[in-house]
């Protein structure tokens, strides 16, 4: 039996933040001043940022904000960078010492590689932030040019764009999961560590404070690690609304 359209679940209208969000390449550069695309849109939606802070989508990057918002085009702001042919990072594998610092850099999981093995770039996954530039500390990684004289939006495909923002989504929730794991972990190894105090024998008034020592220790680390879980999660609620 067909639902009538009345008992259908609304469907609420993409907001401002998401409309802008939608011009930006998703390259999360962070040229823009923010830590990637979509707290910018939420920015230049709230008027907190100026529309003119995306180097990667150019000075047509520019125009097509400037249409959405009824603003008039303005230059491209210089102090968040020039546009520029589309780059792409290039590993140095023979220097590579397999640190994985640039892995971690990588906004959009591009870099293929493990601890004291040699990395190399996914040339389809690259967005040419340039964020895996800094952190290595060989300087092995350089950035080339792989657009030709194609800048802005004229080196960059929507498709593309739509692609690197479900990886950088994807690199998001691997990350908090990791985390978490991890902290998980954390908190087991420290459980476990309080059983074993707790059953030590401490036969002399010295060995007895030392007990309690250790375990007020390890419950204030358990406390410190809960708090921190409850803040994450009223974090995450506020994120999702």
């Amino acid at each position: 039996m067909l639902s009538s359209p009345s008992s259908l679940p609304p469907v609420s209208s993409p907001s401002l933040a998401d409309r802008i969000e939608a011009l930006l390449p998703q390259t999360q550069c962070t040229k823009c001043g923010y830590p990637a695309c979509r707290p910018y849109a939420e920015a230049v939606a709230d008027g907190s940022a100026g529309y003119n802070q995306c180097p990667p989508g150019g000075q047509q990057g520019v125009a097509r904000l400037a249409q959405l918002l009824h603003k008039p085009v303005i230059p491209l702001n210089p102090a968040n960078g020039a546009e520029r042919p589309r780059p792409l990072a290039v590993i140095d594998e023979a220097a590579c010492i397999g640190c994985t610092l640039c892995i971690q850099a990588c906004p959009v999981d591009a870099i293929a590689g493990a601890a004291k093995q040699m990395h190399t770039v996914i040339n389809d996954l690259c967005t040419g932030c340039d964020l895996c530039v800094a952190p290595c500390p060989v300087d092995c990684i350089a950035m080339v040019e792989a657009s030709g004289p194609a800048t802005g939006w004229d080196a960059w495909t929507r498709q593309q764009a739509d692609g690197a923002r479900a990886r950088h989504d994807f690199h998001l929730f691997r990350v908090a999961r990791e985390k978490r794991e991890n902290d998980e972990r954390l908190a087991a190894k420290a459980a476990e560590k309080l059983r074993a105090v707790a059953a030590e024998s401490a036969a002399t008034p010295e060995q007895q404070a030392e007990q309690q020592r250790k375990k007020a220790i390890i419950q204030a680390a358990i406390e410190r690690a809960r708090q921190k879980k409850e803040q994450q999660a009223e974090q995450a609620a506020k994120d999702s609304q």
